[in-house]
């Protein structure tokens, strides 16, 4: 009986299973595709500085920092109002403050230390059941054409809840924020020089993130009928709505690809944990892309997880006692997480009267105390526990 077993190969299962290497574990990765992401994948993932140190610890860091844009300043405004602020990396100590990388070229850099390992990894392996049970959990997959069965100390959901509608006693509450996200890479004339920018709107944020040399990775937040009127526009049409609703911040916008539309919705499991399980991740916590903390977040469920398994004896994995040392170590960033994320988006995205005006005081007051902005950034590097 393997000690972990984790459902789901992803950046955050992986990562997960790279933080137990060399503990004396076993540990068995179960990945429902048959192959890595393909390397077209359009995405692009802002990883925070602290998420960098996750991933340089575990020796994936140097096979994606080539790939990696700096964010060397993030520009904060509203549209047609007053206020703005703008972090800076120098000015809180910082070489940056955050990477945007293409989530093909993050997912085959994690991959393949993964696979250089020793890490059992069954690709192909699709959970059917899990269940929790009072002296270990049990995974039920199909793979190479039959159903298995497997038993493990802990069990581990990191597939982005895909399985978690199999699971008895837990539920995932759901809001949904009546919104869509268009994503794209937009090429503007003017060189970005590491700046991000988002910019809030009475339809939802707008963000700009470097990535690559004149290009940014664009999140329009939109109702769900106008974010796919937006991916059906031609090129040209699309680039004048897009500087016509962002302004003139990143110059004139002159190409465009990759765009696609998903409904955005806050969901979590609470408590994400049951006897011998836990869930990280997406699986756990998915958030509005607002201030891009969702992916990060799961990566420190994976590092945080990791550091008390490599710290608990192995008779003890998926206790009671060892499982409410992972909730109370993940409340706070995990809830602050979610909490921040539904702030921004319920108080910036409406055009109320007055409101308007109490963002842009908010935005001012931020902008002139160098203290509340180092705060912002320590929490947005490292959570809330930074």
């Amino acid at each position: 009986m393997p000690d972990v077993t984790i459902v789901g190969g992803g950046p955050v299962g992986a990562t997960l299973a790279l933080g137990l290497v060399d503990n004396g574990l076993q540990v068995t990765v179960l990945e429902a595709r048959d192959n890595p992401d393909p390397p077209g994948d359009p995405r692009a993932i802002a990883l925070s500085d602290g998420s960098r140190l996750i991933l340089q610890r575990l020796g994936v860091w140097a096979g994606i920092a080539q790939h990696a844009t700096p964010i060397r300043t993030i520009h904060i405004s509203q549209k047609n109002r007053i206020g703005r602020s703008v972090l800076r990396a120098e000015e809180s100590g910082h070489d940056a403050l955050g990477y945007v990388v293409g989530y093909a070229e993050l997912a085959a850099a994690i991959d393949q230390v993964l696979q250089a390992s020793g890490i059992e990894v069954l690709r192909g392996a699709q959970a059917t059941a899990v269940t929790p049970g009072s002296d270990a959990s049990r995974v039920q997959y199909r793979y190479s054409g039959a159903t298995h069965s497997r038993h493990a100390a802990l069990t581990v959901i990191a597939d982005g809840g895909r399985s978690l509608e199999t699971v008895a006693g837990l539920s995932r509450q759901v809001h949904e924020y009546g919104q869509s996200a268009v994503v794209a890479k937009i090429e503007s004339e003017l060189p970005h020089h590491g700046v991000a920018y988002e910019r809030f709107t009475a339809d939802g944020p707008v963000a700009l993130l470097p990535w690559g040399e004149r290009t940014y990775a664009l999140v329009w937040t939109a109702a769900p009928a106008r974010a796919e009127a937006l991916c059906s526009l031609d090129q040209t049409t699309f680039l004048e709505q897009c500087h016509s609703h962002f302004g003139d911040r990143a110059g004139r916008f002159i190409a465009v690809s990759g765009r696609a539309a998903f409904p955005l919705k806050l969901a979590w499991v609470r408590p994400a944990t049951a006897p011998h399980l836990a869930v990280i991740g997406n699986a756990a916590q998915t958030l509005h892309p607002v201030a891009g903390q969702g992916f990060n977040l799961g990566l420190r469920d994976a590092w945080d997880l990791a550091s008390l398994i490599r710290a608990t004896p192995v008779a003890d994995l998926g206790s009671d006692a060892m499982l409410e040392k992972y909730r109370a170590a993940r409340r706070l960033d995990t809830g602050g997480g979610m909490l921040f994320t539904d702030f921004l988006v319920r108080a910036f995205s409406n055009d109320w009267p007055g409101f308007g005006t109490l963002r842009g005081m908010g935005l001012t007051a931020l902008e002139l105390c160098a203290p509340a902005r180092n705060f912002v950034v320590r929490k947005l590097s490292l959570g809330a526990r930074g």
